[in-house]
């Protein structure tokens, strides 16, 4: 039986997709050879030092992102990476941004030494990687069962962190988008901001899901394409007082997301 177009087409796929498949298996490599070889050992004294231990488990972090992203870079060389100056140089603030990727927690830590981010509640359960997130000060999601009394010593000490320029980092959508719309927002980062008098400030993350798409496994190593992060809105703290009948900045956020479709020219990083 003749091979149809489709399946000659599948067929020269092939190549490309073994590309695909060494991209993705050496990225996703650095989070376990790359961790034991180079990382492991210095969270390991960043802990027994005890000194400023959440402080050193941030900056490994944002370290081993880095690095994680000059292999995406060196092996996926048709992507490029751009954030606006304006984000790199962020302090003491709440972040908040879409979430089109898994790439996209990945990519903050790695632009903030100083960090905090809220982290699904079952993350912190899993052996070693919910001890590194508790060290790092993440918050859980939720209060329920043991992670009550962590939520409550991560918010007694925020006050703290934003004084020391630390950034609290949110996707108020609480979800990945599948389609590039604004899903629904949820309110905590908004509510923290009030709490500790902090800025807003609003990131719009663009293209990540085309290098790593929701529900995908491989790369797309080897389309163009520019990941951008950019500061698109930043409200102040005098600015966060809801009226009892507005809505407005709830809306503000959305429209920062939704009129920000067109590409950039930030400056590669």
């Amino acid at each position: 039986m003749a091979k149809t177009s489709t399946d000659r087409h599948s067929f020269l796929r092939w190549p490309e997709r073994l590309i695909d498949l060494g991209v993705t298996l050496a990225c996703w490599a650095w989070f376990t050879c790359g961790y034991v070889l180079f990382y492991s050992w210095r969270y390991a004294a960043a802990a027994i030092t005890r000194s400023n231990c959440e402080e050193q488990f941030q900056r490994l972090n944002c370290l081993f992102f880095r690095s994680f992203f000059r292999l995406v870079r060196a092996t996926a060389p048709s992507h490029a990476i751009a954030i606006d100056e304006g984000v790199a140089t962020l302090k003491g603030a709440v972040v908040i941004s879409n979430h089109l990727s898994y790439l996209d927690p990945l990519l903050l830590v790695s632009l903030y030494e100083r960090h905090r981010t809220i982290v699904k509640s079952r993350f912190f359960s899993v052996p070693i990687f919910g001890w590194v997130l508790g060290k790092s000060g993440y918050l859980p999601d939720q209060g329920r069962g043991g992670r009550a009394t962590m939520m409550i010593e991560q918010m007694e000490s925020m006050e703290v962190f934003f004084q020391q320029g630390g950034n609290l980092f949110v996707f108020p959508e609480g979800t990945r988008s599948r389609s590039g719309e604004v899903g629904e927002m949820q309110r905590g980062a908004l509510k923290i901001a009030r709490l500790f008098q902090v800025p807003v400030c609003v990131l719009k993350i663009s293209n990540s899901h085309r290098l790593f798409p929701p529900d995908k496994f491989l790369f797309n190593s080897r389309i163009d394409n520019t990941i951008e992060v950019r500061l698109v809105d930043r409200i102040e703290p005098q600015d966060l007082i809801l009226r009892p009948e507005d809505d407005s900045i709830e809306q503000r956020l959305r429209r920062a997301f939704e009129t920000t479709r067109t590409v950039s020219t930030s400056e590669s990083r």
